[in-house]
């Protein structure tokens, strides 16, 4: 197996990358502020010890971890479902598109 193929399997840019990072930030953010929360509230609902990492996702600068999922949809009031699937049109692009095709991807 090619090791390039398998270190970057979506051939995406870090342009891209940072793009769709920034996407399911502002998504996020959206999310947060519709429900009424701080980003020390939702820290505190999804169980980070801080605050700034809220900021951090929401900036496109780090994302959720997978086993945080459901966390943050039930903070976030969307069903695990739907959160994940949305994430994913911003996480894995590529997977996303395989799974649902092009007509959900915008």
């Amino acid at each position: 197996m090619d090791s390039d193929m398998y270190s970057n399997p979506q051939k995406l840019t870090d342009e891209d990358v940072g793009t769709l990072r920034r996407d399911a930030g502002h998504w996020l953010k959206q999310l947060r502020e519709a429900k009424g929360l701080s980003q020390r509230d939702l820290a505190e609902k999804v169980g980070v010890e801080y605050y700034t990492f809220i900021s951090q996702v929401e900036s496109g600068r780090g994302r959720i971890p997978p086993d945080r999922y459901r966390d943050w949809a039930a903070a976030l009031g969307v069903p695990a479902r739907e959160f994940v699937t949305r994430l994913m049109r911003y996480y894995d692009p590529v997977t996303f598109r395989i799974l649902f095709g092009k007509a959900h991807a915008s």
